[in-house]
């Protein structure tokens, strides 16, 4: 067996990935893996990270492979301000700039009220003109997950009742009664 100091940088960040999806949990951080990964171990991350079932964090400078595993991008403004946008980068990138040619163009009106900018600078913000592709996809899967999940529950509900029965019977015959 190799020792891990042994290990080029690409085989250490696919260790450390390997050991990160076997741990269960409910949230994952990950700064930068795709950093020394070839491109068969970069698609097996997405996939992994699609299925994963908890909150992941995200920090990558990879724009595709942001696009491909995230639904929602939080994107440093400057000031101190953190810009929330649904979908992948591009996704965001499509709302920043509708967002600033909404505020190019507000100050073109003549208005007199000074608190309507404000709120259709959120709006224009959050607006969605169409899914990304992780949420498209999501949706389409929605119904396949809801089944699933209703099949467990209505086989964990059986699992239940059969044991019931089973501890009633237990004591009854331990008792000596019946």
């Amino acid at each position: 067996m190799t020792p891990v100091r042994a290990l080029s940088g690409g085989e250490r960040n696919r260790l450390l990935l390997a050991r990160l999806f076997l741990r269960p949990s409910n949230l994952m951080i990950l700064d930068e893996p795709t950093n020394d990964l070839d491109v068969e171990t970069l698609e097996l991350l997405e996939e992994l990270i699609d299925g994963y079932q908890g909150t992941v964090l995200l920090v990558s400078h990879d724009r595709q492979f942001v696009d491909n595993t995230v639904t929602e991008c939080w994107i440093f403004e400057g000031n101190g301000e953190i810009g929330t946008f649904v979908g992948g980068y591009h996704d965001a990138q499509q709302q920043r700039a509708a967002y600033r040619q909404h505020k190019a163009a507000a100050p073109a009106k003549a208005t007199g009220n000074a608190s309507k900018p404000a709120a259709e600078k959120g709006d224009a913000k959050r607006s969605v003109n169409k899914l990304s592709y992780n949420l498209a996809r999501e949706l389409e899967q929605l119904p396949q997950k809801t089944g699933a999940a209703g099949s467990a529950y209505r086989r964990t509900a059986g699992e239940d009742e059969s044991s019931r029965l089973l501890q009633s019977g237990t004591r009854s015959d331990a008792t000596g009664a019946g």
